[in-house]
């Protein structure tokens, strides 16, 4: 009801004062835009299932827009406005433009990514998350797990998620072992998607040398999974992946060693009650590992002893004992690591 009422006041104000009416109240329904089908184990299917898990909690509707592809979801955001969205989320960092426009064209606040500094009270919110806590443990298992000294990472691009990953995981790695290599290609600008290029960076790596590939990629993930799975390491051994975001057991042939999960159901859940309470978009979210928003999963490929080191290393964290601090430039993760030329 509340949706509608602004559209109809929209004619008559303007889209700042609609950002002011818009601050406090009733939110009945929500809408989640993803670039790709929520069926990739991964950051599309993770953002769905927090946003439908977020909906069962506070009581609203989820709206589902997926596939979009990363070009303009300008006409799509209107159309969700139209159907009473109270709350549009951009679920990918090619749509931080174009969300915030509409958003000011109709009134309907909206969650964006990779914009932290885009908050506007009542109209913009960011959730530009970090899962570098996930990924220092995710390297120093990794230093344990290695046979070959070298461990790489590939990624689709370089988004600040993306980089505080890969800078941690560094860390993690040489905190375990400083002797060991780090290598890191990059699949292309903005590669999400480039499962044929995730399968051809990778197969680089194990050439490299790499016997544990760190994977951050979305739909690229499934070809770096596929490299693992059809490439020998080095020695003649198994190359082991570490995924991120989401949890690929069920399609795993053997081949997946560990991901750093993330649930991003608490991060809408405090973003539908900061509009209900009138303080959208004058906060940043977090995950962490203290309550498991951030966790690494286990697996059949990790020992037992390992993964008991690995768990005292994340109770030292939450205590304070170990801090990591996430560095999101890629400068920063290019002074960890040795970049393997394409």
């Amino acid at each position: 009801m509340r949706g509608h009422l602004l559209r109809a006041l929209a004619g008559l104000m303007t889209g700042a004062a609609l950002a002011g009416a818009t601050m406090a109240g009733e939110v009945d329904a929500i809408a989640i835009l993803t670039p790709e089908e929520g069926t990739d184990y991964g950051w599309n299917q993770q953002g769905i299932e927090a946003a439908k898990k977020a909906g069962e909690i506070t009581g609203v509707e989820v709206m589902v827009a997926q596939g979009l592809g990363y070009g303009d979801v300008r006409p799509t955001l209107r159309e969700l406005a139209e159907e009473g969205a109270d709350l549009m989320i951009a679920h990918a960092s090619g749509y931080n433009t174009a969300a915030p426009e509409i958003a000011e064209e109709t009134g309907v606040p909206v969650a964006i990514v990779d914009t932290p500094t885009g908050l506007k009270p009542g109209l913009v919110a960011d959730y530009t998350l970090s899962g570098h806590d996930g990924a220092y443990l995710a390297g120093r298992l990794a230093a344990k797990m290695t046979r070959t000294g070298t461990v790489g990472i590939v990624v689709s691009g370089e988004p600040p998620s993306w980089n505080s990953q890969s800078a941690a995981f560094a860390d993690g790695v040489k905190a375990e072992n400083p002797q060991l290599r780090v290598i890191y290609a990059v699949i292309g600008p903005a590669a999400y998607s480039d499962a044929a290029g995730g399968k051809r960076v990778t197969e680089s790596l194990i050439a490299a040398g790499a016997d544990i590939i760190f994977g951050q990629g979305n739909g690229s993930s499934f070809g770096m999974l596929q490299a693992v799975e059809t490439r020998r390491a080095v020695d003649g051994g198994k190359v082991l992946f570490i995924d991120v975001i989401g949890d690929k057991s069920p399609i795993d042939k053997g081949y997946l060693l560990s991901s750093v999960i993330w649930d991003i159901t608490p991060v809408y859940v405090q973003m539908i009650r900061d509009l209900r309470a009138g303080s959208f978009g004058t906060r940043h979210y977090a995950i962490g590992l203290a309550d498991d928003s951030v966790r690494l999963l286990k697996t059949p490929q990790i020992p037992e002893d390992v993964w008991a080191e690995i768990m005292a290393l994340r109770e030292k964290m939450i205590a304070g004992e170990i801090t990591v601090t996430p560095v999101f430039d890629a400068e920063g993760v290019h002074e960890r690591v040795t970049r393997l030329a394409e």
